[in-house]
């Protein structure tokens, strides 16, 4: 039946109706049967879960009312699920009957007809564009070439009036061939749309008899559709392009070390490494990635990574301190190991989240930009830190402590763990909270989010104290790591390092653009170029280089992007 279409193989409206209307009849006919059963069960009892969520939310209703009504539809509810299951084994067997004919007959028979005359239609749509194209330019050859003559035989004033004709002609042919690409383009688009109406038109079928409750396979194979339908050549590399060239170049760095160094990138033991490194980094980068969702950033984050190994190591410190706070010596050993660990812990949350808090607050009141109140944090956490200790470094902690909180199992560091539970944590806030909702919904516009009601104050402070708690987090971590040697230098530079991560993660400078798992490809991708660079050789120096020429193109991206989508 599908073959039954003009030569050529193009079909018409009429042709593609014809070939669907037994399909839609036959299905047609049992969505009639299951609507019927439907009516006093599934219907009813979403009718009555809908109505029951209503009066539990009413502020117009009295408590007894309430009450009264929610039994009345309780009832109701029981007796519609009594007649849903009662039915449900023919209204199944109903389903599958449809999805089995849909099966057998729509791909065959429908679906790969309009496909094959796609590709008819696009080989003609071709075939004119470049009859199209050749027509034009011959007709601009010829219209030149007798200008120029006509120029080359004329003087003074008509040569320059042949001149400026000619520079038209020009003008006039660029925009014609232009017209027939974008003719060229709205066919092909044209021939795309039928194709995906013709694929969704399926799916509008299934969704109706299963009530759109799809099986995961028929949920995948719509999202491969969606993804093949709104697949763009451009937006794709200016989507993942920066990471294609990463890649390459960690490719490339993987073929040259064994070469230059003799050893090998892609081992076991240098990813564990690079992702025990990349721990401590990831909860730095969650905490400011809800800055730059509100179009914000924080210059403290490595000034508080010392003050964090400051704390950790002077509480987890076996014995006397090897340095003094405001001229004290701390010895807390007589504390139990797990009281100074959770004690460390706490204490570098406190201290991270008082700062941010205090930015945070300048930024959401006085609408001061974060630039300028997390550089004045950055400035007083390194100046009080310094002053506090003379800038001594505090030594090693307890090894009990690490080989309790972060411990090796074999040759696998736990330490990746914390820093999975935190990227856990972050995309469920991010993603399944009324916060995270307005999270992005400040950052991609405050004043509309606003004006719906959305504190603005609040949100913003939000970000910030969620930022200090993962900041205190973090620092505690990587004192763990690195068993102490906490000093107020500590993690300098580790700002430009989270913020460059988020960037190049895909977290947009706009506002309200970015996820979770952007950050955490972007730590990932930054700490591992970081650690290859260390095992060629190259100067540290230069490894700076790097990370500035590449935070250069992730923000130009970002930029196309956006002025794109203005």
């Amino acid at each position: 039946m599908a073959d039954n279409y003009q030569t050529g193989g193009i079909l018409t409206e009429e042709q593609a109706a014809k070939l669907l209307a037994p399909i839609d009849e036959y299905v047609g006919r049992i969505q009639s049967k299951i609507d019927v059963l439907r009516v006093d069960g599934t219907d009813k009892v979403q009718d009555l879960t809908t109505h029951l969520q209503v009066i539990k939310e009413s502020k117009l209703l009295s408590r007894e009312e309430k009450q009264r009504l929610t039994a009345e539809d309780q009832a109701k509810l029981e007796k519609a699920k009594a007649v849903e299951a009662k039915n449900k084994a023919e209204v199944d067997k109903l389903i599958a009957d449809a999805e089995g004919y849909i099966g057998a007959h729509y791909d065959k028979e429908y679906l790969s007809a309009v496909r094959a005359s796609g590709e008819v239609e696009k080989a003609a749509a071709q075939k004119k564009y470049n009859e199209t194209v050749a027509r034009l330019k011959a007709e601009t050859q010829k219209s030149v070439s007798e200008l120029k003559a006509k120029a080359a035989s004329a003087s003074g004033e008509e040569k320059a009036k042949y001149a400026q004709e000619l520079k038209d002609e020009n003008y006039v042919a660029k925009n014609k061939l232009f017209d027939a690409k974008l003719a060229y383009q709205k066919d092909l688009q044209d021939i795309k749309d039928r194709e995906h109406e013709a694929f969704t038109h399926k799916y509008h079928l299934i969704d109706l008899l299963r009530n759109s409750r799809f099986t995961f396979a028929q949920n995948q194979a719509q999202k491969r559709e969606n993804r093949r339908y709104t697949f763009s050549r451009k937006q794709f590399f200016l989507s993942n392009g920066l990471y294609i060239v990463i890649i390459g170049i960690f490719i490339m760095l993987c073929i040259i070390a064994p070469v230059v160094k003799h050893t090998d990138l892609l081992t076991v033991n240098n990813v564990l490494n690079i992702l025990q490194q990349a721990s401590p980094r990831m909860f730095l980068a969650l905490g400011v990635a809800g800055l730059i969702l509100l179009t914000g950033t924080d210059l403290s984050i490595g000034r508080m990574v010392g003050m964090g190994m400051c704390i950790s190591t002077i509480v987890m410190h076996k014995g006397p301190n090897t340095g003094a706070v405001f001229g004290a010596v701390f010895d807390l050993t007589s504390i139990p190991l797990a009281v100074r660990a959770i004690l460390a812990l706490l204490l570098c949350i406190v201290a991270c989240t008082c700062f941010t808090s205090i930015a945070g607050f300048f930024a959401a009141r006085f609408k001061m930009h974060p630039f300028v109140c997390t550089m004045a944090n950055m400035l007083m956490i390194f100046g009080l830190v310094t002053y506090a200790t003379k800038g001594v470094s505090f030594g090693a902690i307890e090894n009990d402590i690490p080989n309790a909180v972060i411990p090796k199992i074999g040759s696998f560091p736990t330490i990746i763990l914390w820093a999975a539970a935190a990227v856990a944590i972050v995309w469920f806030i991010w993603n399944k909270t009324k916060f995270g909702k307005y999270l992005y919904a400040v950052g991609g516009n405050s004043e509309a989010a606003a004006v719906s009601g959305i504190s603005v104050f609040w949100v913003t402070m939000g970000a910030f104290m969620m930022a200090g708690v993962l900041y205190g987090f973090g620092s505690w971590l990587e004192c763990n790591r690195m068993i102490g040697s906490g000093s107020a230098a500590y993690g300098q530079g580790w700002d430009m390092d989270a913020i460059a991560a988020c960037v190049v993660g895909g977290v947009s400078f706009t506002g309200g653009i970015g996820k979770i798992s952007g950050v955490v490809v972007g730590v990932l991708i930054f700490t591992a170029l970081t650690y290859s660079l260390t095992i060629l050789g190259i100067d540290t120096n230069l490894q700076f280089v790097f990370e500035g020429i590449i935070i250069l193109a992730a923000v130009t991206l970002d930029c196309l992007k956006y002025v794109q989508k203005k």
